[in-house]
């Protein structure tokens, strides 16, 4: 397998139910990086909760965040690609007004949610920068929207549909999110590859959610998580195992890393 580069989800991929890198992980992304693979992170999360991640491996690639309505730069934080999304804020506010949900929506100045929660109490300890608003959204004058979440505890796809003409819905056990139309992991993966002159048959991806699918299609690899749902698993080239069992690092070890034996003159 000719793999230049790699694109890896954090939660449920490279992250343990405890939020956590597993040192097995660690160790298989060391060994790809020192091969001469561009390691990328490409996450629903929002810059300051990848970062700290981002660091602690030690990467040098831009980071792709809120699905990838964002892209940032290693060494500088900045973003070096937004996309915004502009949806009818009074009809989607009455909308999920008349249902019970929380509304997050991260915008390229912070954070602003209906209610906060123990996800938000996380992001705020990792990220340390607290919501700029918690309370109701009519009230408070937003901009420059990247994605909005609406956490509805159980999946909604007769409410989110309501919402097909204006962005691009992903749909979730939880809720659904929401981003700019034709954005996705994948979008920003094509802007990468551009500017590092690498052919997507060159590259794989690993993850586990809905908003994966784009990128394990189009990739020349695409690899689902054991955990993932069986639409997920259906579009990859590959299955692997659980990330509690380091199905990421077991991929990387069975198919990427080169044995020792090759550099062997």
């Amino acid at each position: 397998m000719n793999v230049r580069a790699i694109f890896i989800d954090m939660d449920g991929t490279l992250l343990k139910a405890s939020n956590n890198i597993s040192r097995r992980n660690m160790e298989a992304i060391y060994r790809l990086i020192n091969q001469g693979v561009k390691v990328f992170l490409a996450t629903g999360r929002h810059y300051e909760v990848t970062a700290p991640y981002h660091k602690e491996i030690g990467l040098q690639t831009p980071m792709i965040c809120l699905n990838g309505a964002a892209i940032h730069d290693a060494e500088t934080g900045r973003a070096m690609q937004m996309k915004t999304v502009r949806l009818n804020e009074e009809r989607f506010h009455q909308l999920t007004a008349e249902n019970s949900c929380n509304v997050i929506i991260h915008t390229a100045n912070g954070l602003y949610c209906k209610e906060t929660n123990e996800e938000i109490d996380y992001w705020t300890k990792v990220g340390h920068i607290p919501p700029r608003y918690i309370g109701d959204l009519r009230q408070v004058n937003y901009q420059d929207v990247l994605k909005y979440s609406v956490r509805t505890g159980a999946p909604r796809p007769e409410l989110s549909a309501l919402f097909k003409k204006e962005a691009e819905v992903i749909n979730w056990n939880d809720g659904f999110e929401m981003v700019a139309p034709n954005v996705s992991k994948w979008s920003a993966i094509k802007s990468l590859l551009h500017a590092f002159r690498i052919s997507p048959s060159e590259v794989v991806a690993i993850g586990d959610g809905p908003n994966d699918i784009e990128m394990l299609r189009h990739v020349g690899t695409g690899v689902a998580m054991g955990n993932a749902s069986e639409e997920v698993k259906a579009v990859a080239d590959f299955v692997t195992g659980h990330h509690e069992n380091d199905g990421l690092a077991e991929f990387i070890e069975t198919y990427l890393h080169k044995s020792y034996n090759s550099y062997v003159i």
